[in-house]
């Protein structure tokens, strides 16, 4: 099995982030417009949670208040369960449905290296099975 580093390898070490002090409704802008299920919240340059759809429906909309008037702050979530490049994926995928997550923050040194989804998790292990049963094929044919 492969180690976090190897999707931030293929997916990249795009970072999208919101500062707390900016509107839900900015934040869910810039989710829609960079079609992610969650932002990274940096203050004054350090990370310091993560405000994803489900925050938004959770506390937001079932809660009646208004995105363009709720900052982030007020609703992100703060200390988030992160991973380094070099955890296991089935430790993310371990993670991710015992806490009810699906997106883990990448950290390296004390700083931010990436963000994986529970999407990226799924993609890798069926891509790893594939290739793993393509090479038994082709084992067992000789081909």
């Amino acid at each position: 099995m492969g180690k976090v580093r190897n999707i931030l390898a293929s997916k990249g070490h795009a970072i999208y982030s919101i500062e707390p002090d900016d509107t839900v409704y900015q934040a869910l802008e810039l989710m829609c417009e960079k079609n992610l299920g969650a932002l990274l919240i940096i203050d004054r340059g350090r990370f310091t949670g993560i405000f994803t759809e489900r925050d938004y429906a959770r506390k937001v909309i079932l809660k009646g208040k208004a995105s363009k008037e709720t900052l982030v702050r007020e609703i992100m979530s703060e200390r988030p369960i992160t991973v380094t490049p070099d955890t296991p994926i089935e430790d993310c995928m371990k993670l991710m449905t015992q806490s009810y997550i699906r997106h883990l923050p990448v950290m390296e040194n004390g700083e931010l290296a990436g963000l994986i989804s529970i999407g990226d998790v799924v993609k890798y292990i069926i891509d790893e099975q594939k290739f793993i049963i393509e090479n038994l094929e082709h084992y067992i044919t000789g081909h």
